[in-house]
């Protein structure tokens, strides 16, 4: 095809494209797109960028070319432009602003950590001394599922005989679903004023710490200490982060100060929803740790020192990323 019956083929979707990105240009200093816009425009890119390589590979007019190729370029700077710093946003906010955040309300952190852990500590000690104590925290079935999870002839720990022939990735998937239901019950309840926040947190340490404390009495110490402790450090510290941003909410309802509890909520719910989020991140990670990890067959000495690098990792991460940048203490 000659370059004027190609001119003349495609010249009307070549105007629109140029229209639609004015219009686009004009709308972005409002911060406003239309529908109709946004989803007209993916559509004419791939066809432009056609006719541009078109006319490269039949050498139409340095003119032509030049026309199409600014084309090409503003549609890419408009379609990928804003994915681009939106994900520019995503990693600043996961690289430091996520720890700034729980840094700046780390007496909250501190509290539900102490209401997970404190109550774990108990009864691991009373279910460690006591053999009977396990069974008023779980039923026989649920206490005969745990120690099936947990016997060192399971090929895969941490797993329950139902679930033993599923896949890695099947459990991942398990797993996303398990931890981001918990991390998000604990967070919501702090709409009941703080009080189910504390319940949740207080409950889930008295079964972790009943369970740790049952295993380790009748010798299935390596199996589960090795299981949990790689992606622990990612979950516990997510759950007791889901509880900081509870406890935040329910203090805001408890203790408005001088503004109507509604505006005291929604004020604090700004605070306290850049932790969820952050949770949220290490939660997934949480579930792909445990889901091909933890429950893979290497042995417990190699475990235990990947645990031990995870939670160094978290540490740091949660305690030292973004000081300089912010100089939050």
């Amino acid at each position: 095809m000659r370059q004027r019956g190609f001119e003349q083929q495609h010249r009307e979707q070549w105007e629109r494209m140029g229209q639609l990105l004015d219009d686009l240009d004009r709308s972005s200093r409002r911060r406003q797109h239309s529908a109709a816009e946004l989803d007209a425009l993916p559509g004419l890119y791939r066809e432009v960028c056609n006719h541009y390589a078109i006319a490269r590979s039949r050498h139409y007019s340095p003119a032509l070319e030049q026309q199409l190729h600014e084309l090409v370029l503003r549609g890419h700077r408009q379609l990928y432009s804003g994915r681009t710093a939106e994900l520019w946003r995503l990693v600043q906010f996961i690289a430091y602003g996520f720890p700034c955040a729980l840094r700046r309300q780390i007496r909250y952190f501190w509290l539900a950590a102490a209401l997970l852990l404190l109550p774990g500590l108990l009864l691991g000690g009373f279910c460690y001394l006591q053999p009977d104590v396990i069974y008023s925290v779980m039923d026989e079935d649920q206490v005969a599922t745990m120690e099936s999870m947990y016997d060192p002839a399971n090929r895969k720990p941490g797993r329950s005989l139902e679930r033993t022939a599923e896949t890695d990735l099947m459990m991942f998937g398990h797993y996303i679903s398990n931890n981001i239901g918990i991390g998000f019950r604990t967070f919501a309840g702090g709409i009941l004023f703080g009080l189910g926040t504390v319940l949740l947190l207080l409950f889930n340490g008295v079964v972790l710490g009943a369970v740790a404390g049952h295993l380790t009495r009748i010798g299935y110490q390596e199996t589960f200490w090795s299981f949990v402790s790689g992606h622990g450090a990612f979950e516990l510290t997510a759950i007791v982060i889901c509880g900081a941003s509870g406890l935040i909410i329910g203090h805001a309802l408890i203790a408005p100060g001088r503004l109507p509890r509604l505006a005291a909520l929604k004020q604090r719910a700004r605070v306290a929803l850049p932790l969820v989020m952050g949770a949220a991140f290490m939660l997934l990670i949480a579930a792909f740790v445990e889901a091909f990890w933890s429950s893979s067959s290497l042995s417990a000495p190699i475990k235990y020192a990947v645990a031990g690098l995870f939670w160094m990792l978290v540490l740091l991460y949660l305690g030292l990323a973004g000081r300089k940048r912010h100089g939050t203490g």
